[in-house]
Formats: C-alpha cells, structure tokens, sequence
C-alpha cells in the first residue's frame, strides 16, 4: 500500500536519487570530512522533502535510506528509510522549506575555507567577478545558532531573504545554501568554498580592489540572464557551470 498517489511517489523516489548521488559531489569537491554535512532536496508537489540519515558515511548512503520528512521535519513512518535518525540539521532545512516557498533545495557544508570566514564573523567581500555572477554581492554572515532546534533555519532565513546571495556563513560554525533543487544548492555550496578560498588567498597577499555596485549589478544580471544555451535552466542540471 503507497502512501501517496502514483505522481508523488514517483516524484519522492526521484529526489531520493537525486539526493543520495548529490553527497557524492560534496566528496568530490572536498567540501565534507567524515559524516559532517547534508543535501536536502523538496518534493515536487507535495509538503515533503527528503535528507541524508545522521551519522551515516558517504559511501553507504542509497536512495533507499534518504529519509522524507514532512516540512516540520518530522519523519514519514511507513516510508524507506524511515527506521533511521535524520540529520541533525533536519529542523534548519525544514525551517527553510516552509519559509521560502521558492528553495527546492538546502545544502550544509563545512567546507574549510567558508569555516575560517566563519570563525572570524567576516562575509565574505565582492571582490572577483565569479562571485559577482554566483551571489550578487558578498557572502553574509548569520548569526551564531546551537544545533538541533529551528533556530539555524530562523538565522539562515532572516539573513536570506530579499538578499541576492544563495550562501550564508554562519557564525562559528559554516556555510549553508540554497537552490531552486538540491543540485543547484549543491553548486552554491562549491562556489562558496571556491570564493572563500580565493579571496582569502588574495588578501594575504595584498590589499583587495572592491569591484563598484554597478558593476556587480551588472554582471549579476548577465550571468542569470543570458550566460548559457537558450532554453536551458542553468540551475537545474547540476553542479557545473
């Protein structure tokens, strides 16, 4: 007996895949250590969304034991997966889903760079046209928030909305990031490391050069705008650009 008629099924079982492989890119990219770290990822048409369990490695992660939660993060018995504890960050995530209607997806990193910024309550500066195109301005800072409650969410929210940025640094702790899908949170999360550690480099080297409002207005408009192939959505096909 299913739980949810045939389209949500269908549609659960395609974010589970989407993202049990998606963690497979935080690996890749060198943005997790250990168990550290989630993808999330909403279901289409339905008040669901599906995280990685707590605790469990990277390589033993399936789209089996994802485990789909309600959008107050509470566990969906009966379903795969569901004998086992969600991430920790399960309530930030869902904080999110209900309060940007518009994410289809949260990703939390603690990548080594962004930690550092992190460490130090510094945003990250506008200072490389990458980062102009991605974010639209620096990297913000949230606010220091304990694990475990909604209170990472309410600080991701508060520092996000109406803000151009899909990544925010966290006091103390690490980045997080947002997507219309989980692939495109995934692609935040790497191009945040990217401009952490690139600015950071840059200003041990030497004074950095801010690059004028207009002109991150600019480039922000082009990159969301035009770059890529007509008809493409650039945010949904993955973590390359």
């Amino acid at each position: 007996m299913t739980l949810f008629s045939p389209d949500v099924e269908a549609a659960i079982m395609q974010v589970r895949v989407d993202v049990a492989r998606l963690h497979g890119e935080l690996v890749r990219y060198g943005l997790v250590v250990w168990t550290g770290g989630n993808v999330s990822g909403r279901v289409p048409g339905a008040d669901l969304f599906v995280i990685k369990p707590s605790g469990v490695g990277y390589d033993d992660l399936t789209a089996e034991n994802m485990i789909l939660c309600d959008l107050d993060g509470v566990v969906v018995s009966g379903t795969s997966g569901s004998e086992r504890s969600p991430s920790s960050d399960t309530a930030a995530h869902a904080y999110v889903y209900r309060h940007m209607p518009d994410v289809g997806g949260v990703v939390h990193t603690h990548s080594t760079f962004a930690v550092a910024w992190a460490a130090r309550g510094e945003e990250i500066p506008c200072v490389i046209t990458g980062m102009a195109d991605e974010f639209g301005g620096p990297i913000p800072i949230g606010p220091f928030a304990i694990i475990g409650d909604d209170s990472i969410g309410r600080g991701i929210v508060d520092t996000l909305r109406g803000h151009r940025s899909r990544a925010v640094l966290m006091l103390n702790h690490g980045p997080f990031t947002i997507g219309v899908t989980a692939a495109d949170a995934v692609k935040a999360a790497v191009m945040c490391e990217d401009a952490a550690r690139t600015v950071h480099l840059a200003r041990e080297a030497g004074p950095l050069i801010p690059i004028p409002q207009e002109k991150i207005d600019a480039l922000y408009a082009r990159y969301q705008n035009v770059y890529g192939q007509a008809g493409d959505d650039r945010r949904d096909d993955g973590v390359t650009s």
